[in-house]
């Protein structure tokens, strides 16, 4: 239908009539919005538009993107709001962006308000739902994704949807050899705890969920970061925090001690244990503060402070003594998370062969820029220690070839991505740049020479992203050596920057930390013109793999950027990946695997995953969800035997012997063989 459009000065007062309508509504509320808030969305809302790399602007279609994904973000089964409740909402879906400009994010905190107030109604249907018999023999099922379901019309449709989650949370603790009472008494504290947990909510917290849905509307990897949470990301990226030492989590309201971390402050007191639970915190010479049923990020602030400085902690150990710890905080260097090297010798692992392969895991590309910025000689970074664990096998007698580990690291740090493949390339470029402008920037290995230039395998999954694709591309448009793993990597083509948020206009909040957005501001692409967005890098050798077969990646996400091109790059190529050789290694492994039972198993798996990963419901039926549950049991084994050298201890195993990583060492191994053979055959 073709609509008459008004004059620009009718369109003009229209627009005008409605922001002030929206205005009038939220005038009453708006001074429950702190000036801060109300500075941090305007600044916010400005930056986002101004220097993402889409150089749109905060408009309509943003206002209605905001819109839903913030009430999915509070209500993703659609289980607390009601059809009325998003019919109330409706009139703002077109407005929030120029609420927004006008720093008013009160739409924020009145649809907060009507989630707790959801949130308070059901529980306490839940509570009554727990107690009521069920039938655990009926033939129902439940729907699993909230996207199939439209927001409840009527209390009945609403109600009926609780009594089968409370239903399925009831049976499933039935499925592990929990009575129903023990079962009933389990799901009425859960709802306790997640009802206590929201009401404590704080505003920056709103404020950030709600930020961030505006900046997920430009794509899926720019938000809105707290400070709390940019404290956060700087400890992750550092790899060091000021603290006790000490894991934390929470376990039915209790702030409990998972684990104690090796050469902390609280290893060295020695009171502290796993399992403890902290009930109170104190800052040296002030009065104690009870944390039971705070929230966990909440504690671990009052915890965490400057090195060199107690804190007092009321600790109840396993035989429910309680008693005081003092401790002193001090830097903790997070081991856990940092680069490994091993040498494996392969006769070890596999019966006939020769050989030494060394393994690198490397976690993540972190750094401490700060450090760096600072000209510290030891500041944390991946690339040197990937150089150390490179000198490392030299000092050990060298190696055939060498393993890069990839698998689950996120990516990181650009600049170390560039470090770290210049230690396996001469000087040339590993990734362009597409600024927002345009331009195609290219950023070089300027250091000359290489660290190591034996063959190499770069061992990638899906949830390899980001700054992992950077390495893994370089390696592979280079030819200086082979990827291996999941069909390609997560497909992250995009660069994000920190950029706190600015409050120089405002002097009056001169002192106050508004927080950072983090934003999109660049693309990358390969060296050979290809961005790696949506689309990631292909591995040369494909392996079988639950974690292949899994919704990830970033075609998988809302708001993705497109794949596109830009042109190539100048740059050497090495003779490390001649094409038969490429064609030899597949066709060898694709043998090997197809003739193992451990792949048939996992092959299996796989199927069994393919088929259920489209089911959007549940049953409710106790015999039939066992049957289910049996199946996930072992396909839940394979997913965690994939993923576990993620979470491995510090003094755990870097390359653990699982039928996968052999075969990754077999194709290393065959690797050094073939090139080697083509080398012979060219002379």
């Amino acid at each position: 239908m073709i609509q008459r459009l008004p004059s620009r000065a009718v369109a003009g007062l229209v627009a005008c009539l409605c922001f002030m309508a929206a205005s009038t509504i939220f005038a009453q509320n708006l001074g429950k919005t702190s000036s801060s808030e109300q500075t941090t969305a305007r600044l916010a809302a400005d930056m986002i538009s101004k220097y993402h790399i889409g150089q749109k602007p905060v408009d309509d279609r943003i206002s209605q993107l905001t819109f839903t994904r913030y009430l999915k973000d509070l209500d993703p089964a659609k289980l607390y709001f009601t059809k009325a409740d998003i019919d109330e909402f409706s009139p703002y879906k077109d407005k929030l962006d120029d609420l927004l400009k006008a720093g008013n994010v009160e739409f924020s905190h009145l649809v907060f308000q009507r989630y707790l107030q959801r949130l308070t109604e059901r529980v306490a249907i839940a509570h009554q739902l727990i107690d009521l018999p069920h039938d655990f023999t009926v033939d129902e099922s439940m729907v699993t994704d909230g996207d199939l379901l439209a927001y409840a019309a009527t209390p009945e449709e609403l109600n009926e949807r609780w009594r089968k989650r409370i239903k399925f949370e009831l049976v499933s603790l039935l499925l592990d050899d929990k009575t129903i009472e023990e079962a009933r008494k389990q799901v009425h504290k859960r709802y306790d705890t997640l009802l206590k947990a929201a009401k404590g909510t704080e505003p920056s917290e709103i404020l950030e969920i709600y930020l961030s849905a505006v900046a997920h509307s430009f794509d899926p990897h720019s938000s809105y970061m707290s400070p709390q949470t940019v404290e956060d990301f700087q400890i992750s990226m550092r790899l060091s925090l000021e603290g006790i030492g000490a894991a934390l989590r929470s376990i039915d309201g209790y702030v409990t001690v998972s684990e104690v971390v090796p050469g902390g402050a609280a290893e060295k007191d020695g009171r502290l244990k796993a399992n403890d639970k902290i009930v109170a915190v104190a800052q040296d010479g002030e009065d104690y503060v009870d944390v039971v049923e705070m929230k966990l990020n909440r504690v671990v602030r009052l915890i965490r402070g400057m090195g060199g400085t107690k804190v007092k902690l009321k600790v109840v150990n396993a035989a429910n003594e309680t008693s005081e710890v003092v401790l002193t905080r001090q830097k903790i260097e997070l081991k856990a998370q940092e680069v490994k090297g091993e040498i494996i010798p392969l006769e070890t692992r596999i019966p006939g062969a020769k050989g030494r392969i060394g393994v690198i895991n490397i976690p993540s590309f972190y750094r401490d820029f700060g450090g760096a910025q600072a000209g510290q000689d030891n500041f944390k970074s991946t690339s040197r220690d990937v150089a150390k664990a490179l000198q490392e096998f030299d000092k050990q007698g060298g190696v055939d070839a060498v393993v890069i580990d990839l698998r689950m690291n996120g990516g990181g740090a650009l600049t170390e991505a560039i470090e770290v493949s210049g230690l396996f390339i001469d000087q040339g470029p590993v990734v362009q740049i597409k600024e927002p402008n345009g331009k195609i920037k290219s950023y070089d290995d300027e250091d000359p020479g290489v660290m190591y230039k034996g063959p190499l395998v770069v061992l990638c999954n899906r949830l390899s992203a980001s700054a992992s694709e950077i390495f893994a591309a370089a390696i592979k448009d280079y030819g200086r050596g082979i990827v291996v793993g999941d069909t390609t990597t997560h497909g992250k083509g995009t660069v994000q920057h920190v950029m706190p948020i600015s409050n120089r206009m405002f002097s009056v909040l001169n002192n106050q930390d508004l927080g950072s957005v983090k934003l999109t501001i660049n693309q990358f692409y390969r060296v050979n013109g290809d961005s790696t967005q949506n689309r990631g890098v292909p591995s040369d050798v494909v392996l079988p793999s639950l974690v292949d077969h899994m919704d990830l990646g970033e075609s998988f996400l809302e708001n993705a950027l497109a794949f596109d091109q830009v042109p190539k790059a100048a740059h050497p190529i090495y003779d490390m990946t001649p094409a038969n050789v490429l064609a030899a290694l597949k066709e060898q492994s694709a043998r090997r695997i197809a003739a193992e039972a451990d792949f048939d198993k996992i092959r299996n798996d796989v199927t069994r995953f393919d088929a259920r990963k489209n089911r959007k419901t549940i049953s409710l039926n106790q015999e039939t969800l066992k049957k289910e549950r049996d199946e996930e049991k072992a396909v839940e084994e394979i997913r965690k035997e994939e993923e576990e050298h993620e979470t491995k201890g510090t003094n755990g195993p870097i390359f653990k012997k699982t039928p996968y990583n052999d075969e990754v060492l077999k194709i290393a191994s065959e690797y050094v063989t073939l090139l080697r053979q083509a080398k012979t055959a060219k002379r």
